[in-house]
């Protein structure tokens, strides 16, 4: 029976899956002392590799960069023409070769012993010249990789990205780095859509479409119409009382102008705070097929109307 390349497919995450749990129950046990090194680092931390491992470090320092960790990556072959001057007595480095033997990564090992830069080695090879220059090792689990022929980096690429990945959300716990803190570093695109709160985007102040419990409906009506949001939110001084929408006025029809604001208005208005993300209220838009939202804070004081365009043109879909 032939091979199909979904049966290839099966087999080479199967290999790269058994070696993540062996990675997981053989964690390096000096994980604990490298993130210790990490916090106290006052720089950044240098993140390098020569070819595949070149490419994981740069995943692995944008990572870190983007959760709270100043990191960067040099290529080895800049550092021999220069770049070495990027690496500070206040920056840690990390080094990543399968074989810890990889010489293009030699006068970084040599720039760190230097100048006393605390080096930490990620290699499956415990006895080679990386890991023997590092204070500290990470060592992965001798695992075969998963191409055909075990020599292209499949299978070692994959763990030392998870290890960089534990490595990243380990110093986000430890640094107490939330939502804010995310959304700070993430502030364009799908990311920081998703990461905005509603006061971000809320309308204030003047925009505000404000009537009294007295109001004749007349103005109310105007007051809509002016503000553009099809709503009028009733107010006894700045606290929240009720909501006038297209609703309202249909049900109210025969003698409207004869009423008030307060004889109209809908009691139990839908609210937000202006802390809540903005994904979390367009979602109840959605499910109450509201257009619009009013904003208050604790005490019920009104400071803001969120339009469901306004979340829309944010990029939360």
């Amino acid at each position: 029976m032939s091979v199909t390349p979904s049966d290839i497919a099966r087999e080479v995450l199967s290999t790269e899956s058994a070696a993540l749990d062996r990675l997981r129950s053989e964690l390096p046990g000096s994980f604990d002392a490298v993130i210790a090194q990490l916090l106290a680092v006052q720089g950044r931390v240098i993140v390098s590799g020569m070819g595949k491992s070149g490419h994981v470090a740069g995943k692995i320092a944008a990572t870190f960069a983007s959760t709270g960790t100043p990191a960067q990556t040099v290529h080895p072959g800049e550092a021999s023409h220069g770049d070495l001057g990027m690496i500070t007595r206040n920056d840690a480095v990390i080094l990543i070769s399968n074989s810890g033997e990889t010489r293009e990564l030699a006068d970084m090992i040599a720039h760190c012993t230097r100048f006393a830069i605390p080096l930490i080695a990620m290699t499956k090879r415990a006895e080679s010249t990386l890991a023997e220059a590092a204070a500290h090792v990470l060592l992965l689990p001798d695992a075969p990789e998963a191409c055909a022929i075990g020599m292209a980096p499949t299978t070692s690429t994959t763990m030392a990205m998870a290890l960089g990945d534990a490595l990243a959300v380990a110093m986000m716990r430890h640094r107490g780095f939330g939502r804010e803190s995310f959304a700070a570093f993430h502030p364009g695109g799908t990311l920081g859509a998703q990461l905005l709160h509603v006061r971000a985007v809320m309308h204030s102040g003047d925009e505000l479409p404000l009537v009294q419990a007295e109001t004749p409906m007349s103005e109310v009506l105007l007051t809509m119409s002016q503000k553009g949001f099809g709503v009028a939110a009733l107010v006894a001084g700045r606290r929240l009382e009720g909501i006038i929408t297209d609703g309202d006025l249909r049900r109210n029809m025969d003698g409207l102008m004869d009423r008030t604001a307060g004889e109209v208005a809908t009691r139990t208005p839908l609210v937000t705070r202006p802390d809540t993300l903005l994904t979390e209220a367009l979602g109840v838009m959605n499910m109450s097929k509201r257009t619009v939202l009013l904003v208050v804070e604790d005490d019920h004081t009104l400071v803001g109307l969120l339009h469901i365009h306004d979340a829309l043109r944010a990029g939360v879909a």
